[in-house]
């Protein structure tokens, strides 16, 4: 993720004073825009973050809406409070399958570094280094795999 200053100043002067307990995070990537605040510390962190989030949407949709047509990309929402962190909405890419901003962000790193041509290249890269790094592990979970198929071919048929 990378946090562009113009459009971290563009939503410092849109977001209502109060929303938030200090200056809202914005992190953007060529897709999405994350704008990411943190709330007041209260024992009932889910409850405050639901909260906000149905006492704003109508705010934050108008807000969305501009900044999408300002910046051309999707706007997605959330919220912290004390331990609690909840995104309201998130763009899934299509990139061979559906990631977040922060799995983007790693492929773009890549991309960026001449590690890779593209996301893809970016993505099977890093299905490569896993499987050479995790191999032990992929083989306990291949065979666990055929452990819960021979118990289940001994069960009753369907």
């Amino acid at each position: 993720m990378t946090v562009n200053n113009d459009v971290a100043a563009w939503f410092a002067g849109k977001l209502p004073a109060g929303w938030f307990a200090g200056p809202a995070e914005v992190a953007n990537d060529g897709d999405e825009i994350l704008v990411l605040g943190t709330l007041p510390d209260v024992e009932l962190a889910a409850a405050r973050i639901d909260r906000f989030r149905e006492e704003t949407r109508d705010d934050r949709v108008r807000i969305a809406r501009e900044a999408e047509r300002q910046f051309r990309r999707k706007v997605a929402w959330g919220a912290s409070c004390g331990d609690q962190t909840k995104i309201f909405t998130t763009l899934s890419v299509p990139v061979m399958t559906r990631l977040r901003m922060p799995e983007r962000s790693i492929l773009d790193t890549l991309v960026a570094g001449g590690v890779a041509r593209s996301r893809s290249d970016a993505l099977a890269w890093c299905v490569r280094l896993v499987g050479m790094h995790q191999a032990d592990w992929i083989k306990g979970l291949r065979d666990a795999i055929v452990k819960v198929d021979e118990a289940r071919n001994k069960g009753p048929l369907n």
